[in-house]
């Protein structure tokens, strides 16, 4: 087999010195007003606003996989942010983490310094993730989810029929071009959004938390003091580390408060706290209407939870409200704040972190010491006699996780924090190194996790794989994940966020890969248990995926473009049987132009069907009204097509991956 560090090795031939990583003792905080204010003051708060989401999958899936922000302030300042119309601080900075301002620059654990200009990351509340392990921890069932979402205000994602009922209701309030932008990667975004927290993965373990107090209180050093003792008290998951960063804030009042004092106050902070702290000053105006001549509108946030937006919609529905607006100056101090704490507190933070786990953990694991510790671990570990047993295993078989502080976990949080900061070469070779030993644990769940990282890592690496390297090292490791999460878990939605992103990382490389990502999206769309718009909509993915594929010469030798436009055809039999007329047609519109003036007359009558079920009309759907008789032939027609499935079987060859 062929080693995996041979197709994924990205480095420069030209070797670089390390670089020594930032300490927080060198980190430099200033005011909103200062010299990062000034460089995007003028700037939109999107650093680009005609860029959507889905535009681009990789994209999509880079930005769902981003640092989670704890946030735990004072009451106070809750009370600033209602008197500007918001639920709490936290909801008022949450848009602006979505999409952070300018290009960041992150280095990796070689020392090369790579920019990125869609970064961002997530902020939730402290309680919330109290809450979210909670729920995860003690398998409450959805109804249960939902009812205490509701009490409480904790959204929490990982719910595939939440996403199905979102994307069934946007479809069916989607009108003329709107259609078209409810689709695929819209399902994708949203199966992405508010991962849950969990303990086989870190991605949703907060990374920092925010401690915020404003200018109103009357013992400010104190109440910080409080606060962080009541963010230790916080009774979060066993599986959840509290080592994260802490991020100080004061919000000046500039309408009440005299910012003479503020400024001293944040002195006395910053000697009191460290540099990471910040001064952040907004208006006390009330709440900002969207006729005021500096209004800024905020944006919606764009990794909301199934059920958040639902809940959204609902209320939208309800009751008719105004958009949320600020001050221009007060949105761009915030977006100002959001980026200079990421850019020079959160990142330095991560690096700090990846530079010691990868120094004092990871590295003993992959010399020949390690290995040799791995063996003895496997045939030893689980020895025992009846006056002592002997266990060198640290997972937990009863809250199925392992302790923060065991090497185990600190190496799945040094891959994850790879992985946010977009080092994949060393988050592929630290999730491959975790694989043996979540098996020797029987740790399923964590099992599963590692694979399906570790072949997105692969993918996610802009290294050229060649068939061998799909063939034993990406379809094996995407199998044992989906298998794993299945069988062993029950876990459907993580097996099929796992085949869907698989899909669209194959996809976007082409040629033969494109055809490994139709097989792989037909196996997601016979995932058990899925609904009728999950279903319609991966079905006309694998249209897509079998599009891409590009053939050569004159004659497009090697295009799919048949299998693409059957895929189609099926998609829009399955909208025009969901009572979806707008995206049957889509779905046809595609499919026509391959089955113009076919000899088949089974599948033109099938398509007259159709033509004739969703509105199109047409010769086509004349001709097979009169060849039906006027009665319609539809049912026999659907199942003639139903065995196109068989036929695209056997064009794909032994190698079709079965469900």
């Amino acid at each position: 087999m062929t080693s995996p560090a041979s197709f994924t090795d990205s480095r420069p031939s030209t070797p670089r010195s390390r670089p020594t990583y930032l300490r927080s003792s060198t980190i430099k905080s200033s005011s909103s007003s200062g010299s990062l204010n000034s460089l995007f003051a003028a700037a939109s708060l999107r650093s680009n606003p005609n860029r959507t989401l889905d535009d681009d999958a990789k994209a999509l899936i880079c930005r769902s996989f981003v640092p989670h922000i704890a946030v735990h302030v004072s009451a106070d300042t809750d009370e600033l942010a209602r008197e500007k119309g918001f639920a709490s601080f936290k909801e008022m900075i949450r848009p602006y983490g979505d999409d952070l301002q300018g290009r960041l620059t992150i280095r990796d654990s070689a020392g090369i310094s790579n920019t990125y200009d869609d970064f961002g990351v997530r902020f939730v509340g402290l309680q919330e993730v109290a809450m979210a392990g909670e729920k995860w921890e003690t398998g409450m069932t959805a109804w249960a989810n939902g009812k205490e979402e509701k009490e409480t205000g904790a959204w929490v994602g990982g719910n595939v029929d939440e996403v199905e009922e979102l994307c069934e209701l946007l479809i069916e309030r989607a009108e003329g071009e709107q259609i078209q932008q409810v689709g695929y990667l819209q399902y994708l975004r949203r199966l992405l959004s508010a991962l849950p927290v969990s303990p086989h993965e870190t991605f949703s373990h907060p990374v920092a938390c925010v401690i915020a107090i404003s200018s109103r209180n009357t013992n400010p050093i104190e109440s910080l003091r409080n606060l962080y003792q009541s963010g230790n008290q916080v009774q979060l998951p066993g599986y959840v580390s509290t080592d994260y960063l802490r991020y100080y804030v004061l919000v000046h009042d500039e309408d009440r408060d005299d910012i003479g004092k503020s400024t001293a106050l944040f002195d006395q902070m910053k000697r009191h706290f460290g540099l990471s702290c910040h001064l952040l000053r907004l208006r006390s105006g009330g709440k900002t209407a969207i006729t005021d001549d500096d209004a800024v509108v905020v944006p919606t946030p764009t990794w909301r939870s199934a059920s958040e937006e639902l809940s959204s919609i609902a209320q939208k529905d309800s009751e008719e409200s105004s958009p949320l607006c600020l001050p221009e100056t007060d949105a761009s101090g915030i977006a100002v704040m959001v980026r200079e704490m990421t850019q020079m507190s959160i990142v330095p933070f991560m690096e700090r972190c990846i530079a010691t786990w990868n120094d004092q953990v990871a590295s003993r694991r992959r010399g020949i010491s390690g290995r040799f510790l791995t063996m003895s671990k496997r045939y030893f570990g689980g020895s025992s006699n009846r006056n002592s047993t002997i266990s060198a295993s640290n997972y937990d078989p009863v809250s199925q996780s392992y302790p923060p502080t065991s090497p185990e976990a600190q190496m799945r949080k040094l891959a994850d924090f790879a992985f946010m900061l977009r080092d994949w070469k060393l988050a592929h070779s630290t999730y491959d190194l975790l694989k043996t030993d979540f098996n020797n644990d029987k740790a399923w769940k964590y099992h599963a996790a590692a694979h399906e990282m570790t072949a997105t890592s692969l993918l996610l690496t802009p290294t050229p794989l060649s068939t061998k390297a799909r063939q034993e090292i990406i379809e094996p490791t995407i199998d044992v994940a989906c298998y794993s999460y299945i069988s062993r878990c029950s876990a459907t939605y993580s097996a099929l966020r796992c085949l869907l992103i698989s899909v669209e990382l194959l996809r976007l490389r082409g040629g033969g890969a494109a055809d490994d990502a139709a097989r792989w999206a037909v196996r997601a769309r016979d995932t058990h248990g899925l609904g009728r718009t999950s279903h319609a909509l991966i079905t006309e993915r694998v249209g897509d995926c079998y599009a891409q594929r590009k053939g050569t010469g004159n004659l497009n030798i090697g295009s799919r473009k048949r299998k693409a436009a059957m895929w189609k055809i099926l998609a829009a039999n399955e909208w025009a049987t969901a009572g979806k007329p707008g995206r049957a047609r889509m779905c046809l519109e595609d499919a026509l132009p391959v089955y113009q003036g076919t000899e088949f007359g089974d599948v033109e009558r099938f398509i007259g069907g159709l033509r004739r079920t969703v509105g199109m009309g047409g010769e086509e759907a004349d001709e097979a009204e009169e060849l039906d008789g006027g009665k319609g032939n539809r049912k026999s027609l659907v199942a003639s097509m139903g065995e196109g499935e068989d036929v695209l079987k056997e064009e794909g060859g032994g190698d079709f991956v079965e469900s």
